[in-house]
């Protein structure tokens, strides 16, 4: 129904018609998420990571900070980052 679904890759739509699947199958809403716990800890604390690194970004604007100060700041924001943007959460077997 509506407009088609776009996907950024045939492994992404894969995914989503699993997740689809697998909601139905569990009578759950289409919008639930189960995680493990070790998953959300972790995501939980690279996220904590992220804040604070970006908290220490801006205070070290408001000190008039070196071109290296800056650079090291940044570059702990990006390590602190890691590979969030290829976080996905999928479907666990049985």
């Amino acid at each position: 129904m509506g407009r088609p679904r776009l996907y950024c890759g045939q492994a992404c739509r894969q995914r989503a018609y699993e997740q689809r699947t697998a909601t139905a199958k569990a009578s759950l809403s289409g919008d639930v998420v189960l995680v493990t716990r070790a998953e959300l800890d972790g995501l939980q604390d690279r996220l904590y990571q992220l804040r604070c690194a970006l908290e220490d970004v801006q205070t070290l604007l408001t000190e008039r900070p070196t071109k290296a100060e800056l650079e090291s700041s940044l570059a702990e924001v990006l390590r602190s980052t890691g590979r969030l943007d290829r976080l996905w959460v999928s479907e666990r077997a049985g």
